[in-house]
């Protein structure tokens, strides 16, 4: 061992000099000994499956991973961009699409698990040149700012006045015996999936309220 007073002779670039070979060793050695294990393993192949599904009244034909989502089929393979991918976690409601009339996140679900199905996306709505009820009702009240959200929106409301006239009940809804009243509760209960970062929340429940009440849906 070293003597204590040959040890307080060592200069300071000395103690620095060791301090940072025995600090190159520690990381080196474990380094060197993990390298084998760290190879990136091959990844097995995965089989393209084919899905068959109607689109907005086209059937459509596509092959695809098997853990493309619903969401991915329909902008990258469809080019269908208008339904939106915001947190991709179903918690936004951007990617609102319809599927057997029903509305569903199209970011939490597998394109192969809708084959058969009938999909309806915001440019399924209109009729040609004319708008759905509902986009007219979002026009007249400016119901979007940034428009992000509104293809999902306007997909979620449609469904949504279906629900009501289904006589589904809600978490707010009072009497469970008679006909739903589409108060504002109801509407802002109902559509409380679909998140608006520009909080256009008043306008978009006075366009749903506008196309309920015109009874065209």
């Amino acid at each position: 061992m070293m003597p204590e007073t040959e040890f307080l002779r060592l200069s300071r670039r000395e103690v620095l000099e060791a301090s940072v070979a025995a600090a190159a060793l520690g990381v080196c050695a474990p380094a060197a000994a993990a390298a084998p294990d760290a190879l990136p393993a091959s990844a097995p192949s995965v089989h393209a499956s084919e899905v068959r599904f109607i689109v907005n009244g086209t059937p459509q034909t596509l092959s695809l991973d098997p853990r493309t989502t619903l969401l991915d089929a329909l902008r990258e393979h469809l080019h269908l961009t208008g339904s939106k991918k915001g947190c991709d976690h179903g918690q936004c409601g951007a990617c609102t699409v319809m599927v057997g009339g029903q509305r569903i996140n199209s970011c939490l679900t597998l394109a192969v698990m809708h084959a058969g199905d009938e999909v309806t996306t915001i440019e399924g709505l209109a009729a040609e040149a004319d708008l759905h009820p509902m986009q007219a009702a979002f026009l007249r009240h400016d119901g979007f700012q940034c428009g992000y959200c509104t293809p999902g929106q306007i997909c979620s409301s449609v469904a949504m006045l279906k629900e009501v006239e289904a006589g589904w009940p809600s978490h707010v809804t009072e009497d469970l015996g008679i006909a739903i009243d589409l108060t504002d509760a109801e509407i802002r209960e109902r559509m409380s999936g679909n998140l608006c970062r520009c909080a256009a929340y008043p306008n978009i429940v006075a366009a749903i309220r506008d196309a309920s009440e015109g009874g065209a849906l």
